[in-house]
């Protein structure tokens, strides 16, 4: 199976599958002398662990990672590391039922037209516990972000919709974020959350979601002008996370209802430097940072695994209806949150190795 990594110069690449005895990942291109240790990486995967609310999967996965190469007495060596985090709560009989049916909005039938096999224990290799590879690895792209880029720079991420369901920009509060299960900025809107979502898990449905991330410290000048821009590779990695359906930079496609007017952001000297008085941007020019804030947005469809019988189709060709059982997210967009700020950091981090490679 090609296409599991991701990046040039700093690139990952993850294994496994939901049911598995692990999943993991290798990053290759770590410069050397990092500082890391396995409680440097066991953050970040804590924030995206299911389990930690009624609003997520009741799968209880405690994601501890290890560290099995590439780092000796406490840095990276600048050999490939290579990260496993164990599968210990698998209930693969879950899926009994629906070994031998497609099941809508799932990746079994392509699955099974490309390769002719599939694992149906959980939806193997696109389930989204193969996220959990990718935090990891994004956590390794923060700690060479953080030596290179000093304080200034900080990946966040927040979940701005809900459905039909959308913050009050108004009220964003950053600080608020880690105050609700939601990652949501505006406290008022996470109360109306939890209540449709409490009706939409009742109901056996789920929702979709989008979600914010925003990139700050970036200096000016990472991305190539025309293959390779900064953002068409934000995009990709964004639209690779499980369940993406669509990808936005900056004011995205808002930006088609503006005059140019208001759209272009105009530009002045601040301090010596030059600042731009919007952001519609989203941080890229011409495919390389402009040294404001980078702005990506993606959303994720409902969560195909719902207990609302649906129409599909057997292996032998038999229409059949469905009912996915188990322990589902009715949201799967809320634990999404952390694996777009690794997606963000790991962007970064190959983008700022290819600069340094070719500019310095």
């Amino acid at each position: 199976m090609a296409g599991n990594s991701l990046g040039q110069i700093f690139r990952f690449t993850t294994w496994g599958e939901s049911h598995g005895p692990a999943i993991g990942c290798v990053v290759d291109g770590a410069p050397p002398r990092i500082p890391l240790a396995e409680a440097d990486i066991q953050s970040w995967l804590d924030r995206r662990r299911p389990g930690q609310s009624r609003f997520t999967t009741q799968r209880q996965e405690p994601d501890q990672v290890k560290i099995l190469s590439g780092v000796f007495e406490g840095v990276t060596t600048g050999t490939p590391i290579s990260l496993l985090i164990e599968n210990v709560d698998q209930r693969s009989k879950d899926y009994s039922d629906i070994k031998d049916r497609f099941r809508p909005g799932h990746a079994d039938h392509t699955y099974w037209a490309k390769y002719g096999v599939r694992d149906y224990r959980g939806g193997g290799r696109s389930s989204a516990r193969e996220t959990a590879s990718r935090v990891a690895a994004g956590a390794v792209a923060r700690k060479i972000l953080a030596q290179a880029l000093g304080s200034a720079f900080r990946v966040r991420g927040a979940l701005v919709q809900i459905g039909p369901h959308a913050i009050d920009r108004g009220r964003w509060d950053w600080a608020e974020i880690e105050n609700n299960p939601f990652w949501c900025p505006d406290a008022k809107t996470a109360e109306k959350w939890a209540a449709y979502l409490d009706e939409v898990r009742k109901e056996g449905s789920s929702a979709g979601a989008v979600i914010e991330v925003v990139a700050e410290g970036v200096p000016a000048g990472l991305g190539e002008p025309i293959y390779g821009k900064l953002d068409a590779d934000l995009a990709g990695a964004m639209m690779s996370i499980n369940a993406v359906k669509g990808v936005e930079i900056g004011s995205g496609f808002a930006a088609a209802a503006m005059r140019g007017e208001d759209a272009h952001d105009e530009m002045r000297m601040k301090d010596g430097r030059i600042s731009f008085l919007s952001n519609h941007a989203g941080g890229i020019l011409g495919g390389i940072s402009n040294g404001e804030p980078l702005v990506a947005r993606f959303a994720v469809k409902p969560t195909s695994s719902i207990l609302t019988p649906r129409r599909g189709v057997t292996v032998d060709g038999r229409d059949v209806d469905v009912r996915t059982t188990g322990r589902h997210d009715p949201c799967v967009g809320i634990r999404a949150v952390p694996v777009g700020e690794a997606m963000m950091a790991c962007v970064l981090a190959d983008h700022w190795m290819r600069h340094k490679a070719q500019c310095d």
